[in-house]
Order: structure tokens, then C-alpha cells, then sequence
């Protein structure tokens, strides 16, 4: 049964942009970039991309481009400079974003260009084969935000603001009357840029009457805990919960996005809404395919349907990702929000952490996965991104080869996509102390170089020349696994658990152990996957007669291939409309099995 190449699965590799061609090896805790290093938009060559879509990838979401608070001298270029109290790190947080229609100066050969030199990046990513999606955080900004690149008419955050009141349907924020901001007290040993003397680290931010701050605390003084250095976008929904815009009917998530288009097009909404899809919409005219919204849960599920929907009538193949962390908002923000892909973390991502840690059984992977059949394709699947903790660290694994089971499952078990962030495919453990940033995570906040991944950057040569053996075979893994995904028509068909068929009926079958089938007319898979790292496995796997009887088997032997290493050849017998096939998985071991 001979697979047809057609569209499969979509994969997602997140580069953290200012670290990627960092080949700097310093890493002092809060150095400058002239200790440090910092990457730029021109690392990413025609080299660097062709290697990255040859990994299995197919769309690559740069982040951190649009121009955020950080701590450097841009004056030269109209560019105000920042206060570190009101900044995380020396490099800046990518989600205080300073002015939406500029990209981070930090990411220039020449600050002046650095709009053109990120449309550069764009024609050699899609030259490559990948469609771009950058950050939109529509939920906050930075506290010193200065739109100081808008396009004619488009006027500036809160500039029309009536700051006179707490609350009103057209603010952009949300004020405390009558008092000033005051900066939060640093705890746990922290100080602005590590206690660095500089003028502005003085402990005072002028802002009067003080702001509502982006995680939305009231306080005019926040928590060090909060986000400080943000402020809250007001989406007209009044301090008490009342809601000055319309709402959607109920059976608007069944509507689709032209229908969502049309609802608002007559309607007025609250001026942030338009000021979020004009970002949007301006960025889409640049060339982007698609966004990943921060905090998507935050803002109202309304002002998605008409952000979302404005940007499918311009795009309707824009590729529009969310973090949602509440499952019991999954789908009204996928239906009534417009989203095509939310985050599967709180449920898939931390049961498979578990799992890979040792504490789990794989017994509770199909019932998570069946929890969300209706809408698991929207369902993105990651075990590494910025937020989350490396899985070579010792907080997570200790060894990125543990991970291999849980990366099999995560991007064959479903028909959404499938997101790497940079440095997982070489086992990039996050040791670093970087400043602001604490080990077993990437910082975000700091300038700093990431030793593994500098390792396969090789001094620009993209060509993994310094890797050591164990993190070539890693990466050669994690290429085969993703090529196959994104060329298999079954994993884009149907699933079916085979799991607990086999825990009931078959000998020496084990909790560690995982399977599952997958097919399509064309393509019909046997997935595997040994989670336990010190034991073998070895049963007689079944397959139950509906699976038998749905893929056509007749009682006779069949031919199957391992496609991750194409190295191991078994049979599948089928005697009385029962699939049977000798398995031996060896520890942390996933097999892929097709029939020939």
C-alpha cells in the first residue's frame, strides 16, 4: 500500500530572532551586545533558511520583530532611549512592544533600513519555501510606548485617551485618576541592568495619572511579580464587567469568517479593536502569512471574531496562532474567535511532561486526545518554546534524548501542527545565568549567545560542524520525524487508539508503552512509542478487527517498514480479522510503521 506525497501537517519552528546568529560565546550575566553579541535579520541567509525548511519545516515565526523596550542608545535614529525600571533585562521583554509599526533596531546592519532589511528576510524566507508569522500582543504594551512610525492617520495609543477617568469605551487604557506610577520594588536580588549606575536607573518613571498595568493589576504601584513593564489595553469592558460593544449570537461559532466580517462591518466597536487590526492588517500588506497572538485569552473572544475576520478577508489562508490556556475556552475562541490553532498545552503538553519525567502512564494520553477529537486540529503541539522550560535542563529532563517518545506522539497523534523551537533539534539545555533570565529557559530579556545551537550555527555556516556526535544523531531525528509529518497523508486522515485494546489483550504490554494507528486511503501507520529509558519492551501488538475491517485487510501477511530510520522490516499478520505484529521497542525507542 504504496503512500502518495500530498499536503501534510504543518510545522512550526519558533527562532528566538536576536539569538539566532549570535555567535558570541561571552555570555556575561547582563552584558551589553558589545559583551554579548546579538543576532541579525541578515543571519538568516539562503544557507541558514534552506537548512531550517530542510529539517521539516514549513512555516518559521520569528520572534520578537516588532520594536520593543530595551536598554540601548538609539537616539541617533529618533528613537527615544528606555528607562530600566520599566524594563525586563538589558535586551527587553518581545512582549512590551514600544511602537508596532517598527522592527527591534537591535536586529539592523543599519537601524535607519531596519523595516527594509526585515522585508529582505521576508523574500529570502518565502524564496525558501516558508511562510513568516511574527507577534501581535494585543493584550498590553510597553508603558513608554511611541508610535513614532505610523502610517498617515493612524494616531498614536491613548493620545486621545480622556485620562480624567478611570474607564471609557474609546480609552486605550485604563487610568488611576489623580495618581502617579510608582516602580515596583525589586526582590530576590534583582536590580535594573544587575546594579549598574546609569542615569535612568534611578527608580522613578514619570507617568501621571498611573496606568493600569498589563497582567491587570490596578495598582498604581505593581508588583514586582507583575507585568511592569506593560500596560493594559482597554477593549471597552468597564472596571465592574459591563461590555460596551456587541455581542456575538449564539450560533455564530457554526458562521464562517466572511459571515463574522459582515456582523461587524456596520457595528461601532471601541477604538482599540480598529488600532490592533490596522497593525495587523499593515503587516499582512508587508508580506507576513500569519500571527501568534500573546495571551489571546485576556481579550475578549468578540474583538477576535472581528481582528480574525479582517485578516482572513485579506488573507484567508494567513495562519492565525494563540496562547489559550483555559481549555474551557478552547472553543469559543476557535469558533467564535475565528482562531485556526490554540496552544494544547494544559492538557497534552503537561500530561506528556509527566509522562517523560517518570511519573505518569501513558494511559491518560488517548483519553486527553479523545477529550478534544472535535477540535484537535486546532490543537497546536509543541514540548519546547520560549515560555516553557528546555527539555535537556535538568528542571525538565536532564537529556534531550528522553524526549523522543514524547516528541513521536506529539507530532503524529493529531492532524495539527507540530511547533520546535530553535535549539531543541541539538538539545539545547538553557544553562546559562544570563541576567534577568534564569537557567533551564532561553532568555528572552538578555543578550546572550545559546552554546548547543552555536554549535550547528558553526561561525555562520549553518552547517552543524561543531556539533558533537549525539547532537548530530539528535537533529537527523528530528529531521526525519518531521519530513515524514509534513509528507504523510495519514497523519492528516484519521486516529484510533490501540492503547488500552492492547493493555487488555495482549501479554507483557506496558504502561510505558504507547500506540496508536493512524490512515488515510493511501497510507496506513502503526505507532509505537517506548517512554520508560532503561527497558525493552517485547509483545505481540494487535490491531482489532474494526481496524482491520476499516483498512481492508484480508487474513494474509503484510510487509511494514520503520519510515523514522528505514531500517527495520516487520510483519503484520492478520489471521481471523485480528492484526497481529511482533514488536520489540527498545528503550526511548518510536517506530513508524507503514505497509509496503
Amino acid at each position: 500500500m504504496k503512500k502518495t506525497t500530498g499536503t501534510g501537517k504543518a510545522v512550526v519552528y519558533q527562532v528566538f530572532t536576536r539569538l539566532f546568529g549570535n555567535t558570541n560565546t561571552t555570555n556575561k550575566p547582563w552584558g551589553t551586545i558589545e559583551e554579548n553579541g546579538v543576532g541579525k535579520l541578515s543571519d538568516f541567509t539562503q544557507k541558514a533558511l534552506k537548512e531550517i525548511k530542510g529539517l521539516g519545516v514549513s512555516h518559521i515565526w520569528y520572534t520578537g520583530i516588532p520594536h520593543h523596550a530595551l536598554i540601548r542608545d538609539y537616539t541617533a535614529y529618533g528613537i527615544s532611549n528606555d528607562d530600566p525600571d520599566i524594563v525586563k533585562g538589558r535586551a527587553g521583554s518581545p512582549y512590551a512592544v514600544k511602537d508596532y509599526y517598527s522592527v527591534n533596531p537591535d536586529l539592523a546592519n543599519d537601524p535607519h533600513n531596519r523595516n527594509l532589511e526585515f522585508k529582505e528576510l521576508l523574500s529570502r524566507s518565502h524564496k525558501a519555501g516558508l511562510k513568516v508569522i511574527i507577534d501581535i500582543v494585543p493584550n498590553h504594551i510597553a508603558r513608554k510606548y511611541e508610535g513614532k512610525n505610523n502610517p498617515k492617520g493612524v494616531v498614536d495609543f491613548g493620545a486621545n485617551d480622556n485620562t480624567s477617568v478611570v474607564y471609557d469605551k474609546d480609552n486605550n487604557f485604563y487610568y488611576n485618576p489623580g495618581e502617579s506610577f510608582l516602580v515596583p520594588d525589586w526582590r530576590n536580588g534583582y536590580q535594573p541592568l544587575g546594579g549598574e549606575n546609569i542615569n535612568l536607573a534611578d527608580g522613578k518613571f514619570s507617568e501621571n495619572p498611573a496606568k493600569w498595568t498589563g497582567n491587570g493589576s490596578r495598582l498604581s504601584k505593581p508588583d514586582f511579580n507583575d507585568w511592569y513593564e506593560t500596560v493594559k489595553i482597554n477593549y471597552g469592558i468597564s472596571p465592574d464587567g459591563h461590555r460596551d460593544f456587541a455581542s456575538l449570537p449564539e450560533d455564530f461559532g457554526h458562521k464562517n469568517f466572511s459571515e463574522h466580517f459582515e456582523f461587524w462591518k456596520n457595528k461601532e466597536v471601541p477604538d482599540s479593536w480598529i488600532k490592533f487590526r490596522d497593525i495587523a492588517l499593515y503587516w499582512l500588506d508587508v508580506g507576513v502569512d500569519g500571527f501568534r497572538y500573546d495571551m489571546a485569552e485576556m481579550v475578549p473572544v468578540e474583538f477576535w471574531s472581528f481582528m480574525n475576520s479582517s485578516i482572513k478577508m485579506k488573507n484567508p489562508d494567513a495562519f492565525l496562532m494563540a496562547e489559550v490556556y483555559n481549555p474551557q475556552l478552547y472553543r469559543d475562541y476557535i469558533f467564535k474567535g475565528k482562531m485556526d490553532y490554540l496552544y494544547d498545552k494544559v492538557e497534552f503538553y503537561d500530561s506528556l511532561k509527566h509522562i517523560m519525567q517518570g511519573h505518569g502512564w501513558t494511559d491518560h494520553i488517548p483519553v486527553v486526545q479523545n477529550g478534544l477529537m472535535d477540535i484537535e486540529h486546532h490543537m497546536l503541539h509543541f514540548l519546547e518554546n520560549h515560555d516553557e522550560q528546555r527539555i535537556a535542563c535538568p528542571e525538565f529532563l536532564g537529556n534531550a534524548e528522553k524526549a523522543k517518545p514524547g516528541m513521536v506522539v506529539s507530532a503524529t497523534i493529531s492532524t495539527s501542527p507540530t511547533m520546535i523551537y530553535f535549539g531543541q533539534e541539538v538539545g539545547e539545555p538553557a544553562a546559562e545565568s544570563p541576567g534577568f533570565g534564569s537557567p533551564s529557559r532561553t532568555s528572552i530579556f538578555d543578550y546572550v549567545g545559546v552554546p548547543h545551537f552555536q554549535r550547528w550555527v558553526n561561525n555562520k555556516k549553518f552547517d552543524g560542524g561543531q556539533l558533537s556526535p549525539k547532537e548530530k544523531e539528535l537533529r537527523t531525528f528530528y529531521r526525519n520525524l518531521l519530513n515524514f509529518t509534513i509528507n504523510s497523508s495519514a497523519l492528516m486522515g484519521k486516529y484510533k487508539d490501540i492503547h488500552f485494546y492492547n493493555k487488555d489483550h495482549t501479554e507483557y504490554y506496558n504502561h510505558r508503552v504507547l500506540s496508536f494507528v493512524r490512515w488515510s486511503e493511501n497510507e496506513k501507520l502503526i505507532i509505537i512509542s517506548n517512554f520508560d529509558a532503561g527497558q525493552t519492551f517485547g509483545f505481540d501488538l494487535k490491531l482489532p478487527r474494526e481496524i482491520i475491517r476499516e483498512w481492508g485487510l484480508q487474513d494474509s501477511t503484510y510487509q511494514m517498514k520503520d519510515e523514522l530510520f528505514k531500517e527495520k522490516e516487520l510483519s503484520l499478520f492478520v489471521e481471523n480479522q485480528i492484526g497481529h505484529i511482533r514488536i520489540d521497542i527498545q528503550p526511548l525507542e518510536s517506530l513508524i510503521l507503514s505497509i509496503i
